[in-house]
């Protein structure tokens, strides 16, 4: 019986792996076996930055809230605490689109923190969550 090397289904197969590698560069693009190994190794630096991508968003959205609170004289994390404190369940990213596009909103919410929060510089003990 002869050997099977290079039927329909081989060079489907290898069809769709090179038609992945599209717009490589060389032969990554073109060998099969290179375009396997580039194609493999996008996916997985795909799969990792989906998620390094949610990490960069949320330390930039701190970073504006952050920005935005220095002219109110509050610290991020006091001010997190008295978000927690006035249940106000607003997430960060709400948090810095607000202070980006409606300032005067992000003060009334600032406002609302202030009042929550102790006059000593340290925030109230948040409630045990159980």
């Amino acid at each position: 019986m002869p050997r099977a090397k290079g039927g329909p289904k081989t060079r489907v197969r290898r069809r769709k792996r090179l038609k992945l590698a599209k717009g490589y560069y060389g032969a990554k693009s073109k060998l099969f076996r290179t375009a396997t190994e580039q194609v493999d190794k996008g996916r997985q630096y795909a799969y990792r930055d989906r998620r390094a991508r949610k990490r960069t968003f949320r330390s930039l959205w701190i970073a504006r809230i952050n920005a935005a609170l220095a002219p109110e004289g509050l610290s991020y994390s006091r001010f997190i605490a008295g978000l927690k404190t006035a249940g106000i369940g607003l997430d960060r990213k709400s948090l810095a689109q607000l202070a980006a596009d409606d300032p005067s909103a992000f003060s009334a919410i600032v406002s609302r923190v202030k009042t929550v929060l102790p006059a000593g510089g340290k925030s109230a003990p948040l409630a045990a969550a159980g």
